[in-house]
């Protein structure tokens, strides 16, 4: 029997605050987008104005919307509005608050540190993946830090997400070193991160998806010998 398994590294574009943008990352194949709900960070979205981009996206490219130790209240009102498929918490949110929405979730794991506590890592044990960042605990996430991918392996069995200093020409190692389930890019595919925080690079975009498709392909050509 032919073996028809496929190595894929699925890619969430975040910070998403324009049409154009939304658009060309669906047309290159992105599998979520990511909404920063965070008032005060410059990617931050005004519900209102950002519903319309939500209802284009087509089935199977997932709705993400970010948060920070949000209330009650406003995780409701981001769902009323955003009617997002899964919920990414960047704060101190325990276990027990990011699942009572009845909503998928993502943790995010500060990595610009010591390594996480087992403990930490286990109280999450119901989220569907867990976020690694570059940030350190108590620090806003989507700084765009890397941290050490390779001394970096976690023995837990949920898929991992990769973030933190991701750009086009790291991305490929990042991939080889730790083998994501996924990655996840803001700031790495901006015009100009600290300028223009709020507007994507249609070259970098591009750039992103194809040195990942090439991370796969070369993977998958390993696997194969």
């Amino acid at each position: 029997m032919t073996d028809c398994r496929v190595v894929r590294t699925r890619i969430k574009f975040c910070g998403m605050r324009r049409e154009e943008d939304l658009r060309l990352a669906v047309r290159l194949g992105v599998d979520a987008i990511g909404f920063v709900c965070v008032p005060g960070l410059p990617r931050c979205v005004d519900l209102p104005v950002v519903a319309p981009l939500r209802r284009q996206l087509p089935p199977f490219v997932a709705c993400v919307a970010l948060l920070r130790n949000p209330t009650r209240a406003v995780v409701e009102t981001v769902m009323e509005v955003l009617k997002p498929d899964l919920l990414q918490f960047h704060g101190e949110e325990p276990a027990e608050f990011c699942r009572q929405f009845g909503v998928p979730y993502l943790k995010a794991i500060a990595m610009g540190a010591a390594p996480p506590r087992p403990e930490l890592l286990a109280s999450y044990s119901d989220a569907s993946a867990l976020l690694l960042d570059g940030h350190r605990p108590g620090e806003l996430g989507g700084q765009g830090k890397a941290f050490n991918w390779r001394g970096s392996g976690l023995d837990i069995a949920q898929p991992l997400i990769l973030a933190g200093g991701l750009v086009p020409e790291n991305v490929g190692d990042a991939i080889v070193q730790f083998r994501p389930y996924a990655v996840d890019v803001s700031s790495g595919v901006e015009a100009d991160p600290r300028a223009a925080p709020t507007i994507k690079d249609s070259g970098k975009m591009a750039a992103f998806i194809v040195a990942v498709r090439r991370a796969d392909a070369a993977h998958a050509d390993l696997q194969d010998r």
